[in-house]
C-alpha cells in the first residue's frame, strides 16, 4: 500500500509518501519520497515557538512540499484535471483559515495526474493545536478529491515508532522484546511509557512542569545561545568534557532523582542556572562549564528514572524517542548503562534524521493504526486536533 503521511504538530512542516509490504508490525517501509521545511529561522528571533507564526508557515509551506514529495516519488506528472463546483467550494470551505492555501492546493489538482494512494496519515496530536489543524485541513482536502481514507496518528506514537525503525539496508521495524520502557524527550514532552506490547501504552510518569528540551531551550537563552537550545547546549558541554572543565559553581540539582515514582521536574534545575548565572559576564569557558553541568544533572536524571522503570517492570527493551533523543551525552549514557551493567536490555535510539519531527514516522504510526482509518467523509467530521492527545 501507499501512505501520504504529514506532520504539522510544531515547527516543522513535513510530506512523506511511504510504500508499504505486508503487515504490522512485519512489514517494510520504502521511503519513495520526502520533504521537510523548517521553521527554526522564523522563531530565531522569538527564542520559542509562536503557535499562530507557526500555523501561517504551515500554511504557505505544505503545497511546495507536497510537490516535492510526490515529485521524488515519481508521482506527479502534468495532466489537466477538472474539480468539481462543489470539490473546490469544499477545498475553499477547509482551508478558508489559510490565506491563498485552497488556491495553491488547487492548482496542483488541477494541473497534475491524482495519485493512487490507500491511505493518508496525518498528526492530530500533541501539539500546538493552530498549527495541528493545518496537516489535518490538508489532509481532508485531499481525501475528499482523491477519495482516500485517512488516519489520524498520536505524534508521540510516531516517535517511539521511530526509535525502532531501521530506515537503513531492512527498511523494517527492529524486533522487539516486551514489556519495553519509553523514554519521550522533546521541547513540549518528557514522559516515561510502559510498552506491554505493540500499541499497547501506558503512562507511567511525565514532567510536572518543564519539558527537558523546553529547559534545554531555556538555559540556552540564559547563555545567550540561538534557538533551538538543546543542540548549542550538547556542543558546548562536550567542549568543556574534552577541556576537562572544572564545576562553574556547585553542583547543578537532579530534581526528582530519589523520589518513589517517575515524574520529572526541570522547572527547579533552569532556576538553578538562571541564579548561578545572574549578573556574570560569562567567558567563553564558563559558558562550557554551565552546559556541561546542566547537561550533567538533566541526563542524569533522564537515565535513573529509565534505569528505575526498567527494573520495576522487567523490561526488555528500552525505546528513547523524540526531539532530545538526539543528544549525544544522553545517548552515550543510556548505552553505557546497558552495555555494562544491563547488557540484556535493548536500548533503541532513532537515527539522526528521524530524531526530530518528521513525517516518515507519522507514515509508520498510520500503519500501525490502519484499523483506526476513516472513509474521507467521516474524516472530515471526526478528525479533530488535540493538543493534549495522550498516549
Amino acid at each position: 500500500m501507499k501512505i501520504l503521511s504529514i506532520e504539522t504538530s510544531a515547527d516543522e512542516t513535513a510530506v512523506s509518501v511511504v510504500n508499504v509490504q505486508g503487515d504490522f508490525p512485519t512489514a517494510t517501509y520504502t521511503l519513495l519520497g520526502n520533504a521537510i521545511r523548517s521553521q527554526v529561522e522564523t522563531h530565531n528571533q522569538y527564542g520559542g515557538i509562536f503557535p499562530m507564526v507557526a500555523k501561517r508557515e504551515h500554511a504557505a509551506a505544505f503545497p511546495p512540499l507536497l510537490k516535492i514529495a510526490l515529485e521524488e516519488a515519481n508521482l506527479l506528472h502534468t495532466e489537466k484535471q477538472k474539480l468539481s463546483k462543489e470539490q473546490t467550494e469544499h477545498l475553499h470551505t477547509l482551508l478558508h483559515r489559510e490565506e491563498g492555501a485552497a488556491d495553491k492546493l488547487i492548482e496542483i489538482l488541477e494541473n497534475y495526474s491524482w495519485p493512487e494512494f490507500d491511505l493518508i496519515a496525518v498528526t492530530s496530536g500533541p501539539g500546538l493545536e493552530p498549527a495541528l489543524w493545518v496537516g489535518i485541513n490538508f489532509a481532508k482536502a485531499l481525501a475528499h478529491v482523491w477519495q482516500v481514507p485517512v488516519v489520524p496518528v498520536n505524534h508521540m506514537e510516531g516517535h517511539v515508532l521511530a526509535a525502532i525503525y531501521d530506515n537503513g539496508k531492512d527498511e523494517a521495524l527492529e524486533e522487539m522484546e516486551f514489556p519495553a520502557i519509553a523514554l519521550l524527550v522533546s521541547g513540549g514532552h518528557t514522559e516515561l511509557v510502559l510498552m506491554k506490547g505493540w500499541g499497547q501504552y501506558e503512562k507511567i510518569g511525565e514532567t510536572r512542569d518543564d519539558a527537558v528540551g523546553e529547559a534545554f531551550d531555556k538555559v540556552a537563552r540564559l547563555l545567550g545561545l540561538p534557538y533551538p537550545g538543546g543542540p548549542e547546549i550538547g556542543k558546548l558541554a562536550q567542549k568543556a568534557r574534552v577541556q576537562e572543565l572544572p564545576l562553574f559553581k556547585d553542583e547543578m540539582p537532579r530534581p526528582m532523582l530519589n523520589s518513589d515514582d517517575f515524574d520529572f521536574s526541570f522547572s527547579g534545575l533552569k532556576t538553578a542556572v538562571r541564579y548561578a548565572v545572574a549578573g556574570q559576564d560569562l567567558s567563553d569557558d564558563e559558558r562550557r562549564a554551565v552546559a556541561k553541568d546542566f547537561e550533567n544533572a538533566a541526563i542524569e536524571v533522564l537515565v535513573s528514572k529509565t534505569v528505575k522503570a526498567v527494573e520495576q517492570y522487567g523490561a526488555r527493551a528500552v525505546v528513547v524517542g523524540g526531539g532530545v533523543s538526539a543528544n549525544q551525552y544522553l545517548r552515550q549514557e543510556m548505552q553505557k548503562y546497558f552495555l555494562e551493567d544491563n547488557a540484556d536490555v535493548e536500548v533503541h535510539f532513532p537515527t539522526p534524521g528521524l530524531s526530530t519531527d518528521n513525517s516518515v514516522m507519522i507514515a509508520l504510526a498510520g500503519h500501525a493504526k490502519l484499523d483506526s482509518a476513516l472513509s474521507h467523509e467521516a474524516a472530515n467530521e471526526l478528525i479533530k486536533a488535540d493538543g493534549n492527545k495522550s498516549i
